[in-house]
């Protein structure tokens, strides 16, 4: 009962933070949408980092990455600092220059075209709610169950995280989200070095009883990570990922000022070059040496195992929020694309942005516990995601890529881009992987690229002749 009121009481504490910090109304100056989608231009630094931050780092990070229990995994993490630092540099002033409110506002303006507009915000919102809400309910679930050795059924306990979750994201908005991730972030963290410690305490501070293969920080061609992959599709996920997804980029576009904006990104990449690495790699490590190869059942097991009795409750208050940051992230950034770039574009002009967005947010929660079952019992969840992203990051990242390299270029070329890229890597993923998936997606990188100019071309001639 003690850890049940401590984990309510956190949980509590940080609700109150967010609500005390969002006193003041947001800036409506700039519309209704930047308000609600971008908290009316009004973050900080802090705020920014905080929640690009726990945007990025919930329960399927730290479930999967310590699930891998290798060393070598580290590299998807480390990766994210230049990832960050493209995003600050090479995307945010193009962003703030075209006053963008969702990312894909960019490919309307470049190709003047809303139909391309809408059909990426289709492609991020099927990623979202078929693949990352329903995943961060499973692991987050996943962990809890383990920790405490609940009974009751997954889908119960993934039903009451996406309700608490959502709450930040339907009645706060993105200032909300933000404020809460900042908050979170610290107990979240507070607690994982904790769980890095007591963890490397148990198995005598010595990981030399580890098998080589789990200690190889470059990977052969035969290992889950081969050391090639940095100079390929490494780097495109983590361009994709950072610098045009809107559910992370949303947050750097929410900040006072584009310097603002870039302060907040150095900052975020500082905590991922120096503070991620170990919550998400010697916990798993550790484990192995206690229990073995026991996969995405690593983190629990190992918290369980280490950590006191009491701090069991603080514990879960600090998964929780994780969860529940990236969730009400991803709602609200979902939300954000329906409204801004669908519904707005086609429906209603005019719509109550804030009502609308309250309605789509409870169906896409609802969806997103309804897909939980489907990802039950896969074999690395994380691998899972970064395989499964694939399908649509690397054709939405050319045709980003093809609108600032080049002039001209037909909008409908691009259109064709993004269904023979998905068709394209899912040939490469279902039925023929003669590589690793991280060379295919940069193989199908290349080839959207190559099929928007070459479809350009004959598209083009015809044009003029007409």
């Amino acid at each position: 009962m003690l850890q049940v009121l401590v984990f309510l009481g956190l949980t509590a504490l940080i609700g109150g933070l967010t609500i005390w910090q969002c006193r003041k109304p947001v800036p409506v100056a700039a519309g209704e949408a930047k308000a609600y989608f971008l908290a009316g231009g009004s973050l900080s630094w802090i705020f920014v980092a905080g929640s690009l931050t726990l945007t990025n780092i919930n329960t399927d990070t730290l479930v999967g990455w310590n699930g891998n229990q290798l060393l070598m995994v580290v590299w998807w993490e480390l990766a994210g600092v230049p990832g960050l630092l493209l995003l600050a540099h090479l995307f945010l002033p193009v962003y703030y220059r075209e006053n963008c409110t969702t990312v894909t506002e960019l490919l309307e303006r470049k190709y003047n075209y809303k139909h391309l507009r809408a059909t990426v915000a289709g492609l991020f919102l099927v990623g979202n709610v078929f693949i990352f809400l329903p995943i961060m309910l499973y692991t987050s679930s996943l962990f809890l169950k383990h920790l405490f050795g609940l009974e009751m059924p997954l889908m119960v306990i993934a039903t009451i995280i996406a309700v608490i979750g959502a709450a930040y994201a339907i009645f706060g908005g993105l200032r909300a989200v933000a404020i809460s991730d900042t908050f979170s972030g610290v107990l979240l963290f507070g607690m994982a070095f904790m769980v890095v410690f007591l963890a490397l305490n148990a198995v005598g501070w010595d990981l030399g009883g580890l098998p080589p293969e789990r200690l190889q920080l470059f990977g052969d061609e035969s290992s889950r990570l081969p050391w090639t992959t940095l100079l390929t599709g490494m780097i495109l996920t983590q361009l994709f990922y950072w610098s045009t997804n809107q559910t992370i980029t949303q947050r750097a576009l929410a900040a006072r000022s584009l310097k603002e904006a870039q302060k907040g990104c150095y900052a975020a990449a500082l905590i991922r070059a120096f503070l991620v690495p170990p919550i998400v790699i010697v916990p798993g490590l550790c484990a192995y040496l206690l229990f073995g190869d026991i996969g995405d059942a690593t983190y629990g097991t190992i918290v369980k195992a280490v950590l006191p009795a009491g701090l069991s409750g603080a514990f879960a208050a600090a998964m929780v929020a994780a969860t529940m940051t990236s969730f009400n992230s991803t709602l609200n950034s979902s939300a954000a694309l329906y409204v801004c770039d669908l519904h707005n574009a086609y429906i209603n002009p005019d719509s109550h942005v804030r009502r609308l967005s309250v309605r789509v947010s409870v169906l896409f929660a609802i969806l997103g516990i309804a897909l939980v079952p489907a990802y039950m019992g896969a074999e690395s969840i994380i691998q899972l995601i970064q395989q499964l992203i694939g399908l649509f990051s690397m054709p939405i990242l050319a045709a980003f890529a093809t609108g600032l390299l080049f002039k001209g270029i037909d909008a409908r070329a691009v259109m064709a881009s993004l269904l023979f890229g998905a068709v394209l890597y899912a040939v490469f993923t279902f039925l023929w992987t003669p590589l690793h998936f991280l060379h295919l997606m940069a193989i199908t990188f290349i080839a959207c690229v190559a099929f928007s100019l070459l479809l350009n071309r004959l598209i083009r001639p015809r044009q003029k002749s007409a």
